[in-house]
């Protein structure tokens, strides 16, 4: 599997610009519950993003885990 299948996106966390990449049905998935709970995708991920317990965990991990974490939910 290459990387090609991966979409990637710039966002803001804490002041500093990062990129991200993610397969397009988490992004989708990601899309989905932030409008769920109405707020903007980059305030979804900066949530996410403070709430990892170990920043040694990659943001890219932590987000297909809680868009995982959603679907179980609302399964």
């Amino acid at each position: 599997m290459t990387a090609r299948h991966l979409e990637k996106r710039s966002v803001s966390l804490a002041g500093h610009r990062t990129s991200v990449a993610l397969e397009p049905s988490f992004w989708a998935a990601l899309e989905a519950a932030a409008r769920r709970r109405g707020l903007a995708l980059a305030a979804l991920i900066a949530e996410i993003d403070a709430g990892r317990a170990d920043p040694a965990i990659p943001l890219s991990s932590a987000l297909r885990v809680f868009a995982l974490a959603e679907a179980q939910r609302r399964g």
